[in-house]
């Protein structure tokens, strides 16, 4: 595997960032824009996938990483569970429901493919990687 130096080079996040993206063009463009609690949880799902991988990168501790990978799955698996109220509200199309939940399964199980690595790897990450105690 590639040493990985920023989050921005992680495909999982990129993919994320596209999901979110996708989930904000929705709220605004929608009616959903005025179902504000579901548009606000939307958004915020979305962008807490991709903003807790870049977190628990840059904190540079393999613990702390599968921890905010765990973290950003759970948010992943929220935006899945989102997207029915979405479908069943009729912001979305059943067409632009199917994409978006595959893109949001996608990186839920890439997440989880994530964690299962590096629970079995002795990487330590950045943090540790000079300690000798």
């Amino acid at each position: 595997m590639a040493t990985i130096k920023r989050f921005e080079d992680i495909e999982t996040w990129q993919k994320a960032r596209v999901l979110a993206n996708e989930i904000h063009v929705i709220a605004v463009s929608t009616e959903l824009a005025k179902d504000y609690r579901l548009k606000d949880q939307s958004n915020s799902s979305a962008g807490s996938t991709m903003d807790n991988i870049a977190e628990g990168f840059e904190r540079g501790g393999k613990l702390e990483f599968i921890n905010y990978l765990s973290i950003a799955k759970g948010s992943a698996g929220e935006v899945k569970s989102q997207l029915y109220r979405l479908s069943d509200r009729k912001y979305i199309s059943k067409e632009k429901f199917d994409e978006l939940y595959k893109m949001a399964d996608e990186i839920a199980n890439m997440l989880g493919g994530w964690m299962n690595y590096l629970n079995k790897s002795n990487i330590k990450g950045t943090k540790f990687k000079n300690r000798t105690a």
